[in-house]
């Protein structure tokens, strides 16, 4: 089961809605505490859930508490889970940024700009896809060997001075 469910809340302090707020941790947080739940004694032993998070953790500044906040804690959910739900195997995938319509929807007139910065920065010389994040998912899903992990697909951005 792949849950691909939420989307990063990036606000100042100033401009913080709380009830979206609530909702980005209930998207996050306790709707990965249920599925989780809803998984033992429905997905066959050594079945796999595969949750989505993201980069934000790695970065600090004005607006990103929210995000840095959930996806700091997310590896630890994930780990703690892949023990208690065993033989089900629990797994996070990390992306950076990905060239998707919600990050066009994020950035703006600065889409452009942005892919240009990454295609000239990252060590992969192009912008992260939704087929590349696809492309892990099905390997996480199919290697029965991997659990409690949380893989990174960001094109080597962490690795840069711009991670």
């Amino acid at each position: 089961m792949l849950v691909t469910a939420g989307s990063s809340h990036y606000a100042t302090l100033a401009d913080l809605d709380f009830a979206q707020a609530r909702q980005d941790v209930d998207e996050h947080l306790f709707l990965t505490l249920r599925v989780a739940r809803l998984a033992v004694g429905t997905v066959r032993p050594g079945g796999a859930l595969l949750f989505m998070s993201g980069t934000g953790a790695r970065r600090t500044g004005p607006g990103l508490a929210i995000a840095g906040f959930l996806t700091a804690g997310t590896p630890k959910l994930i780990a703690d889970l892949a023990l208690e739900i065993a033989p089900i195997r629990v797994n996070l995938i990390a992306p950076g940024f990905v060239d998707t319509p919600l990050s066009a929807q994020i950035l703006g007139d600065q889409l452009e700009a942005r892919r240009e910065d990454l295609r000239r920065t990252l060590p992969i010389g192009r912008v992260v896809g939704p087929e590349d994040v696809a492309a892990l998912a099905v390997h996480l899903m199919t290697n029965t060997a991997l659990t409690g992990a949380t893989y990174d697909i960001d094109g080597g951005q962490q690795l840069t001075a711009t991670g």
